[in-house]
Parts: structure tokens; C-alpha cells; sequence
């Protein structure tokens, strides 16, 4: 079963935009008119809201190059295989969450804390995702095509082939769902390995972004180094085992 939705578009930064769905967003970053990167892909059944999304913004959706997967979850990977194929975009994931995106593995079962549970039952209510193909996989350093040279940062802990994506040039960061913006600036929820999101949390502070951009809650655009290193000295204690 997929649904249409409309899809709410945000401007973050000049040559940066934010795509929110009902339950996270996704982000298209511009390097020109036909070379647009989609950072995650939303719900199934989202693709035309995405499309109508991008034309609001005077872009052509037939410029999307790339789709950056940031990890397995259904939404985040929903509405890729339908825009892929329709556009030829090349779809990128980590090899190790590339086989549940394919279909060929189970989604990988988070270890939830008490209060996650019915955070994690509501979440349950998206779309399945249809399995969806990868193009490239991609390991930690890996240059990715597009922003002046982003790159992958392995980020283990909420899914094993979680990725950051880092834009050095531009000092932007896409976090995935190891950190959230709900509330506040957080390890983020449903990891299967909370100790390593943790670590991972920290790696990511440690690049010291001017933008941060997350699957959940709003992108980080003042003091974002300080206010991801605090969180992250906070949040990575309270992980560890």
C-alpha cells in the first residue's frame, strides 16, 4: 500500500532544501538546474509530492542525479525506487544496510528503551517501503559526486550501515537518524546498538558543522558546532553501557 501526500519545502541555506513529510524529511541539495542530490527519500508513495515540492522551487525534478540513502528505515527509503526509475537517478547506500534496502534482509530490529515503544508502534504507521535497488555502496571516506566534495561517515549504532554525509566545503552535515532536533539537539531513538550511536554521535561533533541537518526536527543553523558538541558530551555518556 503506498499514499500521496503533499510535502512541505523549506528553504535551509542557498542551494539547500528541506523536504518534510509527516514523519521526517529528506533534503535536496542543488549544485546546478540538472544536478540535484535528494539526501533520503521519504514515504512510499511520496515521489509526486517530492516532484511538486521541487518545481516549487523553480527546480526540474529531471535534474536529480543521486539519491543518498542514510540508512534502511522505511522513511527514509520509501519513495527512492519509484524516483530512481523514473529519473535515472543513481541510488547510494552503505553495503551493510544495502541488502535490507534491496529486500534481500529484514529490516534489522531496534533495542528499545521503555519510553521508545510507543514512539516506535506510531512510527510503524508509514509505508512499507517496496524493496529498492542500490546502485553504488559506499564505506566510510567515500566521495560522493556532488557539493564540492561530500563524503560518507560511518555512523554504526542506529542501523549498521547508517551514514552521515558530510560537506566539508560547505560546512554542511546530514546526520541521518543518529542525532534528532525534537525538542532538542539528541542522540536520536531506535538504535540497534545505542553505545555505538553514541560513539558515533561523537565522531560527528567532532567535524564541527555551521549546518546540521537531521532525519527528525528542525536543522541546526546557529552555533551548530557548540550545540552538537554539547549534545553530543551529554547524550554519548548517558549511552554508554
Amino acid at each position: 500500500m503506498t499514499m500521496t501526500m503533499d510535502v512541505d519545502v523549506i528553504e535551509v541555506r542557498p542551494r539547500l532544501l528541506m523536504l518534510r513529510f509527516p514523519i521526517g524529511q529528506a533534503y535536496v541539495w542543488v549544485d546546478g538546474d540538472d544536478d540535484l542530490t535528494l539526501v533520503d527519500a521519504g514515504w512510499a508513495g511520496a515521489a509526486p509530492g517530492i516532484e511538486a515540492a521541487v518545481r516549487r522551487r523553480g527546480l526540474r525534478p529531471e535534474g536529480l542525479r543521486r539519491i543518498v540513502l542514510t540508512h534502511c528505515h522505511r522513511d527514509h527509503v520509501g519513495a527512492a525506487e519509484e524516483l530512481a526509475a523514473r529519473y535515472g537517478a543513481e541510488v547510494v547506500a552503505h553495503a551493510s544496510d544495502a541488502p535490507v534496502v534491496r529486500g534481500e534482509a529484514p529490516v534489522p530490529e531496534p533495542v528499545l528503551l521503555d519510553w521508545e515503544v510507543p514512539l516506535y508502534e506510531h512510527g510503524l504507521t508509514v509505508p512499507v517501503a517496496p524493496p529498492t535497488r542500490v546502485d553504488r555502496e559506499v564505506a566510510d571516506g567515500d566521495e560522493l559526486g556532488f557539493g564540492g566534495g561530500a563524503r560518507v561517515v560511518h555512523t554504526p549504532g542506529h542501523t549498521e550501515g547508517s551514514i552521515a554525509v558530510h560537506l566539508p566545503r560547505h560546512g554542511v552535515l546530514f546526520t541521518g537518524d543518529t542525532v534528532a532536533s525534537v525538542g532538542r539537539v539528541a542522540l536520536g531513538v531506535f538504535h540497534v546498538d545505542r553505545g555505538r550511536a553514541g560513539e558515533s554521535m561523537r565522531r560527528l561533533a567532532g567535524l564541527a558543522p555551521d549546518t546540521v541537518c537531521f532525519g527528525h526536527g528542525d536543522p541546526l543553523t546557529e552555533n551548530a558546532a557548540a550545540v552538537l558538541r554539547t549534545a553530543a558530551n551529554r547524550d554519548t555518556a548517558a549511552a554508554r553501557p
